[in-house]
């Protein structure tokens, strides 16, 4: 198999997972891609865009919604498969665990000033909850035939490669 790599990919991540593949002696090309950030040459209707967290995802369902749904109608116009491969791990396994995720922002503090005296306030008092993303990634799935697939970073390479092994009928 030789994978087309986005030369998008940021540099720093992409070293760490070409470190990886090297390691499975997985063939690749670097070159801009259409759609995602990993493609099998042999296979160019899945595609994988890989994200480095769920805060990225968070990213890319509020502040920049409209780029990433013309990403996902790309895809689907084409008939692609698209799979986002999150690299968040802490214990998000699949799906079903964004709904149940505590986003650490929600917890996060900073000094302010109310009446006349310093007291925390909440520093992101509208951070994006769990259940809330599960709902917009589930929508996603729904309306655009996206998937979504969890990893730890230290797997990133091995699941690519496995999820590139996928044929056009899900198998």
């Amino acid at each position: 198999m030789t994978i087309q790599v986005d030369t998008r990919e940021h540099k720093s991540e992409w070293e760490r997972i070409k470190t990886q593949l090297d390691g499975l002696g997985v063939d690749y090309i670097r070159s801009k891609l259409w759609v995602g950030d990993y493609m099998n040459l042999d296979n160019p209707r899945v595609i994988i865009d890989r994200k480095k967290d769920l805060q990225e995802l968070i990213g890319n369902v509020t502040q920049q919604h409209e780029r990433f749904t013309r990403e996902l109608q790309r895809a689907q116009e084409k008939g692609i498969r698209l799979i986002i491969l999150c690299e968040h791990g802490e214990g998000i396994r699949e799906l079903i665990d964004v709904y149940f995720w505590d986003n650490p922002r929600l917890h996060m503090t900073r000094w302010a000033t109310k009446d006349g005296k310093p007291c925390k306030v909440l520093k992101y008092p509208r951070a994006t909850k769990g259940e809330s993303l599960y709902k917009s990634l589930k929508t996603i799935e729904l309306k655009y035939g996206a998937s979504f697939v969890f990893c730890d970073k230290d797997e990133t390479g091995y699941q690519i490669m496995k999820l590139l092994e996928i044929r056009e009928d899900g198998k």
